[in-house]
């Protein structure tokens, strides 16, 4: 398999997010290394798991 990658400049321009999960990454661009961890010190029986939480909107968005 032959992979080519072409570094080129990037312009974003906007985002709009409008919901984020409990573990997220965003992630514009390149990386070389990304590492992510998570731990929960709550007993499993206290956990709810449910829908997206909605960003408030920002002031003054359109």
């Amino acid at each position: 398999m032959n992979f080519h990658v072409y570094n080129r400049d990037i312009s974003v321009g906007a985002i709009k997010v409008s919901a984020v999960a409990s573990s997220s990454l965003f992630l514009v661009g390149d990386a070389e290394t990304i590492q992510l961890a998570s731990t929960f010190d709550t007993p499993p029986e206290s956990l709810i798991i449910g829908p997206f939480v909605p960003l408030a909107p920002e002031s003054g968005s359109r």
